[in-house]
């Protein structure tokens, strides 16, 4: 294991009932992260997703993959404490089978592209359960400042939209 919960505490600014990330078992720089999510019935939101058919919520895994492409990212930020990562765009997302109580989810995180001194990045995630995959997706993310997070729009701003299209067509 290459970060517990302890060490992803450290890194990433989410916590219960939101921080969907339990371990990192493997990490290239630059490039993947792979980690696990416990499914427990404990989570809060299978009290009403479903009663009596609880089903982990698809964005919540995409979330998850987020949470896994962030430590990966953060990681490489000498001042991470005092930045944080939006999404931009989530893209081709897909649900393959559901996750349940008692699943452990794995989380697969590659890197598209991502300029080290630029603020955006693109990643592809995959989340199996037994090997089977489970969601899939393209996710886009906008480094901030935490100070200055407060006053961000929830519009994306020209620049946004730009970089996002420039990562859209470089593969």
């Amino acid at each position: 294991m290459i970060l517990d919960i302890n060490g992803i505490q450290r890194i990433l600014p989410h916590r219960y009932p939101f921080l969907l990330v339990d371990a990192i078992l493997e990490m290239e720089r630059f490039k993947r992260v792979v980690a696990i999510k416990n499914v427990s019935i404990n989570e809060a939101y299978f009290q009403g997703h479903f009663p009596g058919k609880p089903i982990m919520p698809g964005v919540l895994i995409i979330e998850g993959m987020a949470q896994a492409g962030g430590l990966l990212l953060l990681q490489e930020v000498p001042d991470r404490e005092k930045k944080i990562l939006y999404f931009v765009a989530v893209d081709d997302a897909r649900f393959r089978r559901p996750v349940v109580p008692g699943d452990q989810l794995r989380l697969e995180v590659t890197v598209l592209s991502w300029r080290r001194r630029g603020t955006f990045c693109k990643l592809r995630g995959e989340a199996t359960v037994n090997g089977e995959l489970a969601a899939e997706a393209t996710l886009m993310c906008k480094m901030a400042d935490r100070d200055a997070a407060d006053g961000l729009s929830s519009q994306p701003d020209a620049e946004a939209e730009s970089n996002a299209s420039k990562l859209s067509t470089r593969e």
